[in-house]
């Protein structure tokens, strides 16, 4: 079941990404194919671990455009087999993840059925916190300005 933002469209002003969000968690919700974790590794640095079963490297694709993150599969079927029992899904699939600003993906390997794709967050330097310091007299500094007496 999908959710019509329609009506709120209507008396919103700034909020179009908020319904887009909301949206995209929907049907994340919906899909749950390939399952995948998404796990923390320091402060900076994160990994996405996808669970492709079946899949060579050549039947996947990873794209990253304005901050998306897209993982696509099409399994290559090369002749026809007979399965007494399928549990293992090999459907095609196309999965996105919305990425932070300024995280990149670093690099994506195969491992153990799993695909592991590793995402960096680089802060720009002009971003980053700084500190001031800050001058001015002190209190053993103090000048007295030189006068008459009257």
């Amino acid at each position: 079941m999908r959710y019509d933002w329609t009506p709120l469209w209507r008396s919103t002003i700034g909020f179009d990404r908020l319904f887009d969000v909301l949206d995209e968690v929907h049907r994340t919700a919906e899909e749950s194919y390939p399952p995948y974790n998404i796990e923390r590794l320091d402060e900076n640095r994160f990994q996405i671990s996808v669970a492709l079963a079946g899949f060579t490297p050549d039947e996947v694709a990873l794209t990253v455009e304005q901050n998306v993150l897209t993982l696509e599969g099409q399994k290559a079927e090369k002749d026809e087999k007979t399965f007494v029992h399928r549990g293992m899904s090999t459907r095609s699939f196309k999965r996105q993840f919305t990425l932070a600003d300024h995280v990149e993906v670093k690099g994506a390997r195969f491992e153990n059925g799993l695909l592991v794709i590793e995402l960096q967050r680089e802060i720009p330097e002009a971003m980053k916190p700084r500190r001031i310091a800050i001058t001015g007299a002190s209190a053993g500094q103090v000048k007295q300005i030189e006068g008459k007496a009257a």
